[in-house]
Parts: structure tokens; C-alpha cells; sequence
């Protein structure tokens, strides 16, 4: 197949003055050679496209693919992971990975959140701070945990997320506020142990690749997958395969998220387990980071004995087979 891929560059928007944290959810250069490597390992032709924006200017010029492969992030408003698959819809042009809808869902937090609670999937009491003036009318039982509603990859998330009092909640909230310019996702804090579970597949064909617990060594902060944690993971991370009573219930319910929240093709569910040890959803990753050594789907892939050529010939061919049976041709593959 001629395969597309859609990404935003690290490196572009740091050249175009933002700063680091601004753009770590983008792809580094070494990310994007090792998908097409991948890819051309696999066999097909490869054709690096770039941002959603370059993708519209090309769509409008002619440019057609057998399958893109999306990596394009955005960079501005709650439907920015929603750009290029709409472009990609509009043009009949298939895809790898979420459909806007489930992007934008995701994307929002408390959007999320409100989905898999009315599946019944438990997930952490939570409300929404809009402005300063809201934190006034929280009324969960403290310690609480406060990040931006609409960012991944941790950002905007430290040792200060998790507040104690209102003082701290205001402080937090404020914080955030004016450095993310988006609204605050306050919801209840879980002590319990946290897991990513990786998922391969959409719907009824959609199976669990492993479940990675994560844990956070004495530091500077503690408890928390924060950004500077996740930042410097090797030092303060330690990381492993679970099979056990917890991680076999935290399995079910990414299982059942991925599958009410729409996500295809291969993504993650992040697992938090309260004070009894009950699993709850926390958020959902289905546009996931694709470092072929410091992602967290490749690390899995890895620990369960799956290369990263692997990982990504399942992705390809989870999303040839969606869109031959959407569209009634046999799978290309």
C-alpha cells in the first residue's frame, strides 16, 4: 500500500519559538523514521505528509493515499486531534486510528469522563473549574487532583496537582488557568496503584496487548506521573507487567472504555485503583505516543515480546480491515 503519514513536528513548532512543554505531545524526527522504517520493512510505499494543515492543502490539490497513517496532534482548541481525520472523512481518504468524534471526546476529559460513567464504568468523582470563581462551589472531599481538562503526555501536571485544602485548590486552579488557558479538571484523589493498559483493535475485535503498572520512586515528586516524572522516567519511574486480581479487573474495564468510547486500532486506557483497591477509569489515549523506545504502547509491546515492526504492522492492519469491511472491498493486506 501507499501509506501517508500524518504528524506534527517537534522540532517545527520549536523553531516557530514554543516553548518545550508546548509541545511535547508532538512527534521528535525519531518517532516519524521509525514509523516509516516500520513500514517500509513491511513493504508498503511510504510519503511523509505532515501537520493537518499541509494534509488540506495536499487533499485539495489531488493528493489521495491507500492509508494514512495519523500521528497529527494540532495545536489549538478541544477539536485539534479531530482536524486531520476530518479532512482525511471528507475526502474518503482511510486512516489509521480514532475517528474525530472519539478524538474530540477523549481529548476533554470530563467529556470522557462523563461517557464511560453513564456505561457504568466507575471513574473518579469530578468537576469543572471554568473560571476562579467556580472553586467556590466545589464540594468533593479532599485530597483532590487538579490538571488541564484537555492536554496529555502529563502537561501541566506536578507535585502541586494534588491539593489538600480550598487554598491549595485556588492556588492550583489559578495556575493552570492562566497557563493553560483551558478549563480545570478537578476530580477526587485515588491512592491506589495506577496502570496503562494497551489495547489493539476496535469493537468486538479489540483485545488487550498487556497492562503496565506504573510506579513512581521516592523524589521530588512522589506518588504523582507528573511531567517532570514522566520526563525523566528512566531515574524516577519504575514500570511493570501485571497478573494479578487488580490488573485482571483494571483489563475489563479499559476494555469495556475503549470499546464504549469508540477508539480503534491501537491505543492505551490510564487505570487508578482507589483506597479498597477498585479500579477506575482515568483517561483515554487513543492517538498514542509511537517512540519506538520511550513511548508507553512500543515499551509494552516490547515486555510482551512484541517488536515495534510488529506493533505497527497490527495497527496497519486493524485499520485495512476496518475500512475494507466499511466500504465492502476485500482487505487489502
Amino acid at each position: 500500500m501507499r501509506i501517508g503519514i500524518a504528524f506534527d513536528l517537534r522540532d517545527d513548532y520549536a523553531n516557530a519559538g514554543y516553548d518545550e512543554e508546548d509541545i511535547v505531545e508532538f512527534d521528535s524526527i525519531e518517532t516519524i523514521e521509525a514509523i516509516e522504517a516500520a513500514l517500509l520493512s513491511l513493504g508498503h510505499k511510504t510519503e511523509r505528509i505532515g501537520s493537518a494543515l499541509t494534509l488540506a492543502q495536499r487533499l485539495q490539490n489531488g493528493d489521495r493515499w491507500d492509508l494514512v497513517y495519523n500521528s497529527a496532534e494540532g495545536m489549538h482548541g478541544f477539536g485539534r486531534e479531530a482536524l486531520a481525520p476530518t479532512l482525511l472523512d471528507s475526502y474518503g481518504v482511510p486512516y489509521a486510528f480514532s475517528d474525530p468524534l472519539t478524538l474530540t471526546i477523549t481529548l476533554h476529559k470530563a467529556t470522557a469522563k462523563h461517557v464511560v460513567r453513564d456505561c457504568g464504568i466507575p471513574t473518579p468523582d469530578f468537576a469543572v473549574v471554568e473560571t476562579p470563581g467556580d472553586v467556590e462551589r466545589i464540594a468533593l472531599p479532599y485530597p483532590l487532583f487538579i490538571k488541564p481538562i484537555a492536554e496529555g503526555t502529563s502537561k501541566g501536571i506536578s507535585a502541586a496537582s494534588k491539593v489538600h485544602d480550598p487554598e491549595e485548590l485556588r492556588k492550583g486552579c489559578e495556575r493552570l488557568l492562566a497557563r493553560h488557558k483551558q478549563p480545570v479538571l478537578v476530580e477526587v484523589y485515588l491512592p491506589g496503584r495506577e496502570f496503562t493498559v494497551g489495547i489493539l483493535g476496535t469493537g468486538k475485535q479489540a483485545r488487550v496487548l498487556g497492562i503496565m503498572e506504573i510506579m513512581v520512586r521516592d523524589g521530588p515528586e512522589p506518588e504523582i506521573y507528573s511531567y517532570q516524572n514522566k520526563k525523566n522516567f528512566d531515574d524516577r519511574v519504575t514500570v511493570r507487567l501485571v497478573d494479578d486480581t487488580a490488573g485482571a479487573e483494571a483489563t475489563r474495564l479499559a476494555l469495556a472504555a475503549w470499546k464504549h468510547l469508540g477508539c480503534r486500532d491501537a491505543g492505551r486506557i490510564d487505570i487508578r485503583c482507589d483506597h479498597a483497591g477498585n479500579a477506575h477509569f482515568l483517561e483515554a489515549n487513543p492517538l498514542p505516543g509511537m517512540h519506538p523506545r520511550d513511548s508507553d504502547l512500543p515499551l509494552l509491546g516490547r515486555m510482551k515480546g512484541m517488536s515495534y515492526q510488529g506493533l505497527i504492522e497490527q495497527i496497519i492492519r486493524s485499520a485495512s480491515t476496518r475500512h475494507a469491511f466499511q466500504s465492502g472491498q476485500r482487505n487489502p493486506l
